[in-house]
């Protein structure tokens, strides 16, 4: 068995590579290729805990079985611990072994920031330039390279609601990408006031409320919610939603149930079952069209599944085999 740090997976695992891994588990998925039983939620009263297990088993020709462990103590702090500690474990699909432990933390941001940057290739225009940021938590920094990985950019603004977080962001942006990209970073108090400049808009908070006036996005724009994963969340503007001619999901099922933005929306009648695409999996199994003129406005929502990390664990585990990477145990 093998254990894989956080350190060891971005030693050898790129951003390119885990586009590509989410977006075959994506693929596979949509085609009915994924079992995904319910999360199973365990509550630790006494410590004021949780312990929540997601398993996933993805077949194809290179099958995927594995269960990521995520626990949420929020006590943790006052031990100098992590308050959301995770783990991924992989098993072989042929004989149900253990085969690897991962760190779940970073496996997360990275699959996360994966996922929206194989949207943003299928759906942003090729041309794209500027993009806006809006969110600099723990999977900002995924985000914002997932987008630079696939477009090529001149400037990302970035917005917070601390403006000395957005500085340094973008100093420690900057300082990451400097030498792989040459696109400039830049903070902003006020996102609305380069929405209509932009063409790539990623929103990644855990605001109830929209992060954005969606009635200022210019045509053939291309925009990403990643952030809000519960009914009662919403960072996207109704108003967006409304003009885009393409709203594609991760995964139907897991949107409709946790995706405050879609959710709310579907409620109010500001939009209907109907003006829903369908999966990115389709876009990629071209069973639906994804954009098709520069003009269109094309949305992405993701909650995430454990289809996709049981594929990029998977992948990361295979190559960590073959170059010889991480503990083995």
């Amino acid at each position: 068995m093998r254990y894989l740090s956080a350190k060891d997976i971005h030693s050898f695992f790129s951003m390119r590579n885990a586009i590509d891994a989410d977006a075959e588990a994506l693929s596979l998925y949509s085609s009915g290729r994924a079992d995904i039983p319910l999360r199973t939620n365990i509550n630790i009263p006494e410590y004021n805990g949780q312990s929540l297990y997601m398993p996933g088993y993805v077949s194809g020709s290179a099958p995927a079985l594995g269960v990521k462990i995520v626990s949420v103590y929020p006590d943790n702090i006052n031990q100098k611990l992590p308050s959301v500690p995770a783990t991924m474990i992989t098993l072989d699909a042929q004989t149900g072994i253990v085969n690897a432990i991962l760190d779940g933390t970073y496996l997360t941001q990275l699959r996360t920031g994966a996922v929206q940057g194989a949207a943003t290739e299928l759906l942003a225009n090729e041309n794209s330039k500027l993009a806006l940021l809006i969110g600099t938590g723990g999977q900002g920094m995924a985000q914002l390279e997932a987008m630079l990985t696939v477009r090529s950019l001149d400037k990302v603004y970035i917005s917070d609601l601390d403006m000395n977080r957005a500085q340094k962001f973008c100093e420690t942006a900057t300082h990451k990408f400097s030498k792989l990209f040459s696109t400039q970073f830049e903070p902003v108090s006020n996102p609305n006031a380069i929405v209509p400049e932009v063409d790539i808009i990623t929103s990644v908070t855990t605001s109830k409320r929209p992060t954005f006036d969606g009635t200022l996005v210019k045509k053939g724009v291309h925009v990403n919610g990643v952030g809000a994963y519960t009914p009662e969340m919403c960072e996207i503007p109704v108003t967006l939603l409304k003009q885009a001619d393409h709203i594609v999901f991760d995964t139907l099922d897991g949107v409709m149930a946790e995706a405050g933005d879609i959710i709310q929306s579907l409620k109010q009648g500001a939009i209907s079952k109907q003006d829903i695409s369908g999966e990115l999996g389709q876009v990629i199994n071209h069973k639906i069209s994804g954009r098709t003129s520069d003009a269109e406005i094309t949305f992405f929502k993701t909650v995430g599944t454990a289809a996709l990390d049981a594929i990029v664990a998977d992948r990361i585990v295979k190559k960590a085999e073959k170059e010889n990477i991480g503990i083995e145990l």
